[in-house]
């Protein structure tokens, strides 16, 4: 059962046109994430759904009902900005309760509900303080109790973490993913971060220029990408011209000039149809660089020439020739990474590959 419907949404403003006619389910109980660049229509599809914009075609519907002329606070929603907009002159605990001021509660319950919040978050000894006395993870979490004590039909999140330093921020995922399983709330998430979208969600949607590239679950978005775009944007991808040079059975046979003959399963190339001209995809953590000498009959091997490498601790990015093509490996290293003017040998499993139309 979708919690939430977007029926051919379109958003203008004036002649620009910000969201092109957006369908999508969002099933009940799930984690989903719009994804995609700035300007790409993500934040503005997010805002329609809360009742913060109007959408100019369409409908949306929450649980089944059409909410495109009822107001915000009478949609039921939990909305987690990204600057967390607590309010400073209030305490952590009326902070909280905000939102329950305008439900038919008494006190008594509301003060329940707003322990019980702080108590999801780790945060109940925090009541009586004043916003200006915690830490940015703190806020976070303050926002987060404060959408969710009002028993919200759906949550909504505006990269809410993207105020917090690296290490809070991959500690703040994995909470907010946990607490969101706990309540079994339906979850809409905003970001431009490839690896949060990846990590926290049940589905994700890719989007570019207001439209939906691609719908589906993080293993399928990032191993089958439905267009260039998406294999560009989730991760570092390889991207070579090829031809297709045999259809047998389940499996799709690619040339690519000065490279390698590669052959693929056909569910790798959901898009390709018979076109014969074709481009392979290659994640660069699938290139596994080893030593010239190396060979393996169970993969492909190439041998190419190291260009130059960017060290990142316990991996390097390794830039990479082979004959015309330039290419980028990302590999885990033990002690020392290749260096450049190396002459390597690159590992690959055909079912590592993917394919997607010419055009």
């Amino acid at each position: 059962m979708a919690a939430v419907t977007l029926g051919n949404i379109v958003k203008r403003f004036g002649s620009f046109t910000a969201v092109q006619k957006m369908s999508l389910d969002i099933p009940e109980g799930s984690f989903c994430t719009l994804l995609g660049p700035s300007g790409c229509g993500k934040t503005t599809t997010l805002r329609m759904v809360a009742g913060l914009l109007d959408p100019t075609e369409g409908d949306i519907t929450i649980n089944g009902r059409r909410v495109n002329d009822i107001p915000i606070h009478q949609r039921n929603l939990g909305i987690v900005f990204q600057n967390y907009a607590l309010f400073p002159h209030r305490t952590v605990a009326q902070n909280v309760g905000f939102g329950l001021k305008y439900r038919p509660i008494d006190k008594a319950e509301a003060q329940r509900r707003v322990m019980q919040a702080l108590e999801l978050v780790q945060l109940p000894h925090l009541a009586d303080r004043y916003p200006s006395a915690l830490s940015g993870g703190q806020q976070q979490r303050i926002a987060l109790a404060r959408a969710v004590v009002v028993e919200p039909d759906v949550l909504l999140l505006d990269e809410p973490l993207s105020a917090l330093d690296a290490n809070l921020r991959e500690d703040m995922r994995v909470e907010l993913k946990n607490i969101q399983k706990r309540l079994g709330v339906t979850s809409i998430f905003v970001t431009h971060d490839q690896s949060e979208a990846l990590a926290m969600s049940d589905q994700i949607i890719v989007m570019s220029e207001g439209r939906v590239e691609q719908v589906g679950p993080p293993e399928e978005v990032y191993n089958t990408p439905a267009s260039e775009f998406v294999a560009r944007f989730l991760g570092a991808a390889n991207i070579l011209e090829a031809r297709v040079t045999d259809r047998q059975g389940d499996a799709l046979a690619l040339d690519v000039r000065g490279f390698a003959r590669v052959v693929i399963p056909r569910s790798r190339a959901p898009k390709l149809g018979d076109a014969s001209a074709a481009k392979l995809v290659i994640r660069a953590e699938k290139l596994k660089l080893m030593p010239a000498d190396s060979t393996d009959d169970a993969a492909i091997m190439i041998q190419a020439t190291v260009e130059g490498v960017d060290y990142q601790g316990q991996a390097a990015r390794y830039f990479l020739r082979v004959n015309d093509h330039a290419l980028q490996a990302i590999n885990m290293i033990d002690i020392a990474p290749f260096a450049p003017g190396d002459s390597v040998m690159l590992r690959l499993l055909p079912r590592d590959c993917a394919a997607l139309p010419a055009s």
